[in-house]
C-alpha cells in the first residue's frame, strides 16, 4: 500500500476529531461565548450541513486541478478556519468558520476517497478506502476523547488549537508524498505510481453530465440510498448513547467514554475487515453486515436495560456499522470508473446526509416521549428500510427468464462467431 493513502488518513482523522469534538465542548463554548446551549449545538449542524453540501461543490469546483493541489488547498483552509474560530471571541464567526471548515472537509473527502483508490491496484481498493475511512474511527477512539480532556483542562479553543496543529504535519505529508497528477477527471480508475518523477497528463476529463448520468443512474442512486440509510441508523443512536447508557442501562457517568471508546475499536476494526473482504465479496459483505445490524439494533433496543449485554453490544455494532458503510463506499467507487470525480463525492454526501438525518429523526422519537430507548429502535426501522432498498433493487435487477435464454443464445452466437481476427481457440 502506498505511503499516501496512510498520509489520507492521517489528515481524515485530524478532520474527523474536528467533526465529532464538540459533543464534549458545547457546554465550555456556550458559557464562555455567552450564547445558548441549543444555539452551541447548531455549530455541530452547520458543519454537517457543510459536510452534505460541500462535497459535491468542492468536488466540481476543483475537477481540473491535480489531486495533489486540490487536496493542500483544502487542508489549508481547514487549518485557517479552525485557527480562526480558535481566536474569535464571536459567536457568529465561530459559526461561519464551523460551516467553512466542512467545505473544506467535505472537498478533502471526496478526493482523498478517489485518489486512494486511483493509487492501488484493483484488488487494493476496498483496502485503500478502508484506510482513508480508518482516519474517521481513530478520531472517535483517540481524538474525540483526547479533545474533551483539552476542552476540561484549557478550555475548548486548545481542542481547536490541537486539531489545527495536527494538521499541519498531515499538509507536509501530503505535499510530499501524493503524486501531483493532472485533473483529476484524467487519472482517477487507474493505478498511479507515486515514485512518478514528474506528472504525466491524461486524456480529458469526463464531462459532468456524464458522471452524473452514471451516478443517477439505476445502478447507484439505490447504493447511495442505502449508505444514506445504513450511516442514518448509526449516527441515531450514536448521537444519544450517552443518555441511553446512562439513563436506561443505569451506568454511571464514568462509563460512558469507556463505551465510545469501545464502540471506536470494534469500528476501527470493522473498517479494517472491510478493507480486506470487500474488495473480493462486495456484495455478500454488504447484505451480511446489514441483515446482522438490522438484528443488532433490535436487540440492543430490547436488552438496553442490562449494561452488561448493552456494553456487549456496543463494540459489535461498532464494528457491524462501519464495516458495512465502508463496504458501500467501495461498492459505488467500484460501480462508478466512469464518474471519478463525484463518486467520491457522492459517497461522501450519502455518508453525512446519513449521520444528518439520523439524529434529527431519534431527537423526534425522544421529543414524542418514546422512552431512551427510542433512538435504537429509530436505527433498527431504518435498517429495516435499507433491507427493502436492497432487496427490491436486487429484485429489479434479476433478468427474466426469456431474457436469460436471450442472453444465453447471445453469448453462444458469439462464441462460435468469435471478433473479428481473433482464433476461436484463443478465448478464455
Amino acid at each position: 500500500m502506498p505511503i499516501a493513502v496512510y498520509v489520507l488518513g492521517l489528515a481524515v482523522f485530524a478532520q474527523g476529531t474536528s467533526e465529532f469534538m464538540l459533543s464534549g465542548l458545547l457546554s465550555g463554548i456556550a458559557a464562555d461565548l455567552d450564547v445558548s446551549l441549543s444555539a452551541a449545538g447548531l455549530l455541530t449542524s452547520a458543519f454537517a450541513v457543510g459536510m452534505v453540501v460541500g462535497a459535491p461543490v468542492m468536488a466540481l469546483s476543483s475537477r481540473t486541478w491535480p489531486r495533489r493541489r486540490a487536496l493542500l488547498l483544502f487542508l489549508a483552509v481547514f487549518v485557517a478556519v479552525h485557527a480562526a474560530g480558535a481566536l474569535t471571541p464571536g459567536y457568529g464567526v465561530l459559526l461561519a468558520t464551523r460551516f467553512v471548515g466542512a467545505l473544506a472537509n467535505a472537498g478533502f473527502w471526496a478526493v482523498a476517497l478517489s485518489t486512494a483508490v486511483a493509487m492501488v491496484p484493483d484488488r487494493l481498493k476496498g483496502r485503500a478506502a478502508a484506510v482513508v475511512v480508518g482516519g474517521v474511527t481513530v478520531a472517535c477512539v483517540v481524538g474525540v476523547p483526547a479533545g474533551a480532556v483539552l476542552g476540561e483542562r484549557w478550555g475548548w479553543r486548545s481542542a481547536f488549537w490541537a486539531v489545527a496543529i495536527v494538521s499541519l504535519p498531515a499538509f507536509l505529508a501530503v505535499w510530499r508524498s501524493v503524486p501531483g497528477g493532472g485533473g483529476r477527471g484524467a487519472t482517477a480508475g487507474g493505478a498511479a505510481s507515486v515514485s512518478a518523477p514528474a506528472p504525466v497528463p491524461g486524456p480529458a476529463p469526463v464531462s459532468v453530465r456524464d458522471e452524473l448520468r452514471v451516478l443517477f443512474g439505476p445502478r447507484l442512486r439505490p447504493v447511495l440510498l442505502t449508505m444514506a440509510l445504513v450511516q442514518g441508523a448509526t449516527f441515531c443512536t450514536f448521537s444519544y448513547l450517552e443518555p441511553l447508557l446512562t439513563r436506561e442501562t443505569g451506568l454511571g457517568a464514568g462509563w460512558v467514554p469507556v463505551a465510545l471508546a469501545l464502540f471506536g475499536a470494534g469500528a476501527f476494526a470493522g473498517v479494517t475487515a472491510a478493507g480486506r473482504y470487500a474488495d473480493a465479496h462486495p456484495v455478500a459483505v454488504v447484505a451480511t453486515g446489514m441483515a446482522a445490524l438490522t438484528v443488532g439494533w433490535s436487540a440492543l433496543a430490547l436488552t438496553a436495560g442490562s449494561p452488561v449485554l448493552a456494553l456487549a453490544l456496543v463494540p459489535l455494532l461498532g464494528l457491524l456499522a462501519f464495516g458495512t458503510g465502508t463496504a458501500l463506499i467501495t461498492r459505488v467507487l467500484g460501480l462508478a470508473p466512469e464518474a471519478p470525480t463525484l463518486a467520491g463525492a457522492f459517497s461522501t454526501t450519502a455518508f453525512n446526509l446519513g449521520a444528518t438525518v439520523g439524529p434529527w429523526a431519534g431527537g423526534l422519537a425522544l421529543d414524542a416521549g418514546f422512552g431512551h430507548r427510542a433512538p435504537v429502535g429509530v436505527s433498527a426501522l431504518l435498517m429495516v428500510v435499507a433491507l427493502l432498498v436492497a432487496a427490491a433493487t436486487a429484485k429489479s435487477r434479476r433478468p427474466r427468464a426469456g431474457e436469460r435464454r436471450l442472453s444465453a443464445v447471445n453469448r453462444s452466437a458469439r462464441g462460435r462467431r468469435g471478433s473479428p481476427g481473433e482464433h476461436p481457440g484463443t478465448r478464455l
